[in-house]
């Protein structure tokens, strides 16, 4: 047989010949875009949204610091071009929900190679592969854990066949009034940021929650009892922003409000006090007073690096002061009715997280944490291992080679162990599993069933926490299964705005309704079934029957592994993950070649659909107790394979 370098002659022609879309141009698909020229695939189109970080420069070998606030596709382009000029790469700076990026845009392709950190995206990738019937390869690692995945229509499991859970949120009252673990905190945290210089959202609310199902007291005692002040309108019930605002985002006036008022306010609330340690205030004047030998102080951490130095109080605070007056000039030089927007990798937010966090951190009793760890947290982030994306990339590349010679059915999803396995081996294929003739996205008929109450849930709820959210789509249609051809929601703008406000039951929808869903930029059809349920249970909007359960996994008498984030182990997790939200990646502890339905591949929850048997001992999955996102998680070396 005939070899063009280590490929034979047909092969290699193919690869030459062939385009390729490669989503993501971050760790993975640094290491990618190197392998598939060195391959010598001559046709490359890459599309990543994202700019260059300086954070970036220590494992995307692409990037430089003269590249920093660049594009990532187009500098990832510009590097490859220089050890590769005859390769024709097209890059685009855009995200691949674009509606210019539709399934004739895919068809173009004979390939398609994930390397996103998001499951939005990574969604809506399967689907438009799905509908263009072209192969797909997702890939993702988390630390030192990495996985590769073949999806072809017909053929194997798509990335929804098997349900994932939502990503955790934290209940209201928690956040709000009793916190009692730093993500808590760094929740809370993120959401001051929005409502103070970002877009208020009801739902993200900082304040004292007086509606807590805890907290038995008397609101007509508050003022009585509360020793906080009300100089300058403090607890004037009026929106964060409003105030702030009001006060010309004076940082000691925000201290005081934030850390002193607010927490004696929650200590009027008797109830919540009884069996837990009751907050401190902190108060600005009191603070600037203190001395390094003060009771109150935390120590500062004189090693390590200045961001994995855990601050003193009086230094949080001056922290929160700075970073107060520099997001308010921001805001001010974009002008009247302007938004910031919070982003891990911008220092006056970071600092401004960091410190505020840690002084609630402080007043709860906690102990607090590093900036390090803070944005971890924060931000949903593992610590990228470069050589765990360079493995996966070669693995990515070793799929579709068998895919272009035409044996898709020797492809296999790969894991990258953290240690070998008890036969000393490190990745372990296993073998692809069917299409799941149940799934909401790539049965031959997509059908779901949905419990919610028509009489309370809204139009808009309908559309983007249930369609958008929850099942994927970007633009939807909604028509009711009447006879009528009722349109309750259409992706033209203004069409169907009146509606947003109006409850289901209004537009006769009841138990046993049908709706259908149209995206037709994923040229996809989903039928809803809608059954009335009046009893869902507190703060819960719909239920998707047959979905993943949310509930964590029952202790065994084996002592789990910690879950540890950047160096804390104190079992804070990130803010929008599960505390088993890991990813999906899975440690096998065999080199034996199993379907992967025999093992938990959904690391972000328990899977009924997927366990092992019992007594069964070659094989042994083991879940990661480590979180990140997509967040939106967020750093591009986080995958969400499930």
């Amino acid at each position: 047989m005939a070899l063009v370098g280590s490929l034979h002659k047909e092969l290699a022609e193919t690869v030459s010949s062939c385009r390729v879309l490669v989503v993501g141009a971050g760790g993975i698909g640094c290491e990618l875009l190197k392998n598939l020229v060195l391959t010598g695939f001559s046709n490359i189109e890459v599309i990543d949204l994202d700019v260059i970080d300086v954070s970036n420069l220590n494992r995307q070998f692409l990037f430089q610091k003269k590249h920093v606030g660049k594009s990532k596709a187009q500098v990832a382009k510009e590097s490859v071009l220089q050890f590769c000029p005859k390769a024709n790469i097209t890059a685009y700076h855009d995200s691949v929900m674009n509606p210019d990026y539709n399934v004739e845009f895919f068809r173009n392709f004979m390939l398609v190679m994930n390397a996103l950190d998001n499951r939005a995206a990574r969604n809506h990738v399967n689907r438009m592969c799905l509908a263009a019937d072209i192969p797909l390869i997702e890939s993702g690692t988390a630390g030192y854990l990495g996985q590769v995945a073949v999806i072809k229509k017909g053929v194997t499991e798509c990335y929804e066949c098997q349900p994932k859970p939502t990503q955790k949120t934290f209940p209201g009252c928690t956040i709000r009034n009793t916190p009692s673990e730093p993500i808590h905190c760094i929740v809370w945290a993120k959401y001051l940021y929005n409502q103070l210089f970002g877009e208020e959202d009801a739902d993200q609310e900082v304040s004292p929650d007086t509606a807590d199902p805890e907290a038995a007291w008397e609101p007509a005692e508050t003022a009585a009892r509360a020793g906080a002040s009300n100089e300058d309108g403090d607890i004037k019930r009026v929106s964060t922003k409003t105030w702030a605002k009001s006060t010309g985002y004076d940082p000691v006036k925000l201290f005081n409000k934030l850390f002193n008022d607010d927490i004696k306010y929650l200590l009027t609330m008797d109830k919540l006090w009884k069996k837990r340690k009751a907050p401190v205030p902190l108060d600005w004047n009191e603070v600037q007073k203190l001395e390094e030998s003060s009771d109150l102080q935390v120590e500062s951490s004189t090693a390590g690096l200045k961001d994995q130095q855990v601050l003193d109080i009086k230094s949080c605070s001056q922290l929160f002061a700075r970073s107060v007056e520099t997001l308010r000039a921001q805001l001010c030089e974009k002008g009247d009715g302007a938004e910031l927007v919070w982003d891990k990798d911008d220092p006056p937010a970071m600092d401004f997280v960091t410190s505020a966090s840690n002084l609630r951190m402080h007043i709860f009793s906690m102990n607090m944490k590093s900036r390090f760890d803070v944005k971890s947290m924060a931000g949903n982030i593992i610590p990228a291992i470069a050589t765990t994306n360079a493995v996966i990339a070669g693995l990515i590349v070793l799929e579709g080679l068998k895919i272009l010679s035409g044996n898709i059915e020797q492809c296999k999803t790969i894991f990258l162990n953290k240690q070998p396995n008890p036969r000393k081996k490190l990745l372990v294929p296993c073998a692809l599993d069917p299409p799941n003739a149940n799934c909401y996205v790539c049965a031959s008929r997509p059908e779901v069933t949905v419990k919610l109450n028509v009489h309370q849930t809204l139009v808009l709820s309908l559309q983007d926490k249930i369609l958008k959210e929850k099942f994927g789509m970007v633009a939807p249609d909604v028509q009711i299964e009447d006879g009528k051809g009722t349109i309750l929601i259409s992706s033209e703008e203004g069409e169907t705005q009146g509606n947003n406000s109006k409850c289901l039951s209004e537009f006769g929808i009841r138990h046993g309704s049908q709706l259908q869903a149209d995206d037709f930029l994923q040229d996809y059809t989903l039928l809803v079934n809608v059954l009335h349920c009046e009893d869902l249970g507190k703060d819960v909007e719909f239920e998707v029957v047959g979905d993943t359960p949310e509930k964590p996994i029952e202790k065994t008498t084996e002592e789990p592994a910690k879950s540890i984030a950047n160096g804390s182990d104190d079992g804070a997790q990130p803010s929008t993950s599960k505390a088993q939200d890991q990813d999906d990646v899975l440690i096998v502890d065999s080199d034996e070649e199993p379907s992967s339905s025999s093992t938990d591949v959904n690391m972000e929850g328990p899977n009924p659909k997927r366990k092992l048997e019992e007594g069964h001992e070659s094989v042994r999955a083991k879940r990661m107790c480590t979180d990140p996102p997509a967040a939106q998680q967020e750093d591009d070396d986080i995958i969400a394979l499930d």
